[in-house]
């Protein structure tokens, strides 16, 4: 692992019965980089998250996160995870939920009020704290979700598709954010399946039926590709051909 990696992936392999989901799939994320996962619905994206968080384990090959070998229950409170259904209590409040997740991470009295408070606000739901989560929009439960995952400035952030059912006003107030957060030294990694999303990322990794077929900058993708877009970048490594 190089000095300076927060996340390792190596050789990783997932099966389900016969099905191989992900194959052989390596690459490493830098300290204060934009890593974009890109692919169609049932590529592999998801399951790869769930390798790198320590939600679910490979089959073969290893994944290293801040130093350590996942899965490890402890580095839970050492990355924010956004999953792509939401993991709310419905029948508690959007700040009774935040209360729990930020005492899970250690935060308590004023920091915790301070930091809930900066989340909502960067999520634009600080007018609806003390509504029921169950009142909520499908769109407000995600901007919620992303909130958790803020609330304790994690230095790892991890999202899985964190703009699917956010108005185009918010999800480019939530990319200014993630950019900031960025400056500020904060990793993340995140899916999509958004095009002009994946070319906001430093580097891109297009996954095609659980296979890496091409890793790098949007611009040495599509120079790699002959193209002048992502999308037919894609369309072009999508035929499993490896940059």
């Amino acid at each position: 692992m190089s000095a300076q990696a927060i996340v390792e992936v190596r050789n990783i392999t997932r099966r389900f019965g016969s099905k191989t989901v992900l194959d052989d799939i390596s690459f490493e994320v830098k300290r204060g980089e934009l890593l974009g996962l890109l692919g169609p619905s049932g590529s592999g994206k998801t399951t790869l998250i769930k390798l790198i968080t320590g939600i679910d384990k490979a089959d073969g090959g290893s994944v290293v996160m801040l130093g350590e070998r996942m899965p490890k229950l402890t580095m839970l409170q050492r990355f924010g995870y956004m999953a792509q259904s939401d993991a709310l209590y419905n029948e508690l409040t959007a700040r009774e939920n935040l209360t729990f997740f930020g005492s899970l991470f250690g935060l308590k009295g004023k920091q915790l009020a301070t930091r809930i408070q900066d989340a909502m606000n960067i999520v634009n739901l600080q007018d609806d704290l003390n509504k029921n989560v169950s009142a909520y929009s499908g769109g407000m439960k995600r901007r919620l979700s992303l909130a958790l995952a803020l609330l304790h400035e994690p230095e790892l952030l991890i999202l899985d598709e964190p703009t699917v059912g956010i108005d185009p006003v918010l999800r480019q107030s939530i990319w200014r954010e993630l950019g900031e957060m960025r400056e500020r030294g904060t990793t993340i990694i995140l899916t999509t399946h958004v095009m002009d999303e994946a070319e906001k990322c430093d580097r891109l990794g297009l996954i095609r039926d659980g296979k890496l077929t091409a890793l790098g900058t949007p611009a040495e993708i599509k120079e790699k590709s002959g193209t002048s877009t992502i999308e037919e970048a894609f369309i072009v490594f999508g035929g499993g051909v490896r940059a």
